[in-house]
C-alpha cells in the first residue's frame, strides 16, 4: 500500500470548512478563491481514494471516512502549529503577565497558553482572569504586560483594536416559562457592566419592563443562573455554553469592541510573541463563532503598526 503524505494546507482548508459550516467562508477566511479550496478537497479525496464529503440538502456533510480524517487533521494541524511556534521562538525566555476577561478564559487558557508554554519552556506565563476596570488598572500600573478587555471607552496609553463582536440575548431552552407577563428577568454582572447597561438601555428604548433577577461577580454564576431559568442575559457568542441559546424576538443590541492593552510601547520579545499567537487564535475563534468577525493580527519587525496610541 502506498504511503500517504497529507498536505497541511489542504487539511487546514478541510478542517476550517467543516468548522465554519461552509467552504466558501473558509476560502474567504484563508484568503483563497472558492475554486482553489474546491480543488484542494478534490485532491484530498483523490489521496484517500474514498469520499470524505457527501451532499445533504444544500450543503455537505462528512462521510464516516471524512469524520475519521477530520479528527486526525485537527491533531496534525495543532502539532504543526505548535512546532512552528517552538522553532520561531526557541531562544525566547522571560516572563509574560497576561490578563483576560472571563469570556475568553477557558478557551485561551487551555488552548493558547497550554501550547505556548509547551513550545517555550523558558518563558513563564502568569495569567489572571478579571473584569474590565481591574484589567486596565493592572496594565496601567505595570502589573500586567498584556490584557484582553472589552472596550469600555476608557483607554490605556498603548492599546490595539481587535474586533467588534455582536452582543446577543442568551437564555435556556424554556426561558419563556419564567416571564408570565411580568417584567423581564435579567441575569447580569454586578454594576458597572457594559453588557448589563446595553441590555437595560435596549429594553428601556423598546418600553419593555425588566427587573434584575440575579446578579453575580463571576461569569460561571451568570451561566448557572441562566441555565436554571432564573432569567436571560446579554453576552457575545464567545464562550457561550452549548446548552444555552441565542434568543430572537428581543430588542436589537449593539456590538462591543474588544481591545488588547499593552503596558509598554516596545514590549519584550516574549510578550510580543504571545500577543501574536493570541491574536491568531482569536481570529480563528471569532470566525468560528461569527464568520463576519475577524481579529486584527499583531505586526512583527521594526516599524510594524502594532499600537494605537491614545
Amino acid at each position: 500500500m502506498r504511503q500517504l503524505t497529507f498536505d497541511l494546507d489542504v487539511l487546514r482548508s478541510f478542517v476550517l470548512g467543516i468548522e465554519l459550516g461552509s467552504f466558501a467562508k473558509a476560502a474567504d477566511h484563508l484568503g483563497r478563491s472558492t475554486s482553489a479550496v474546491s480543488a484542494q478537497l478534490r485532491k484530498l479525496e483523490d489521496q484517500v481514494d474514498v469520499a470524505i464529503l457527501r451532499k445533504s440538502g444544500r450543503g455537505m456533510v462528512l462521510t464516516p471516512t471524512g469524520e475519521i480524517l477530520f479528527g486526525y487533521a485537527k491533531r496534525l494541524l495543532a502539532l504543526n502549529d505548535e512546532a512552528a511556534t517552538a522553532v520561531r521562538g526557541a531562544e525566547l525566555e522571560g516572563c509574560v503577565r497576561l490578563g483576560l476577561q472571563e469570556d475568553f478564559g477557558e478557551n485561551l487558557l487551555t488552548e493558547v497558553l497550554g501550547s505556548f508554554v509547551r513550545a517555550h519552556p523558558r518563558i513563564r506565563v502568569e495569567a489572571r482572569v478579571a473584569r474590565n476596570a481591574e484589567l486596565l488598572e493592572l496594565v496601567t500600573s505595570g502589573r500586567l504586560d498584556l490584557a484582553l478587555a472589552w472596550d469600555s471607552g476608557s483607554s490605556t496609553p498603548f492599546c490595539q483594536f481587535v474586533a467588534d463582536l455582536p452582543m446577543c440575548w442568551v437564555g435556556s431552552a424554556d426561558w419563556m416559562c419564567v416571564v408570565n407577563g411580568e417584567s423581564l428577568p435579567l441575569v447580569a454582572f454586578e454594576s458597572p457592566c457594559l453588557m448589563r447597561s446595553a441590555a437595560t438601555k435596549a429594553l428601556d428604548h423598546a418600553a419593555i419592563p425588566w427587573r434584575l433577577a440575579f446578579t453575580s461577580s463571576s461569569l460561571s454564576g451568570i451561566w448557572a443562573a441562566v441555565s436554571a431559568g432564573l432569567g436571560i442575559s446579554v453576552r457575545t457568542r464567545v464562550g457561550l455554553p452549548a446548552h444555552l441559546l441565542v434568543l430572537d424576538g428581543l430588542p436589537p443590541l449593539p456590538k462591543i469592541g474588544l481591545m488588547l492593552h499593552w503596558a509598554e510601547s516596545k514590549p519584550a520579545p516574549p510578550v510580543r510573541r504571545l500577543a501574536e499567537i493570541l491574536l491568531a487564535n482569536l481570529d480563528d475563534s471569532l470566525a468560528f463563532n461569527d464568520p463576519g468577525v475577524h481579529a486584527t493580527k499583531a505586526g512583527s519587525g521594526q516599524g510594524s503598526n502594532l499600537f494605537v496610541l491614545k
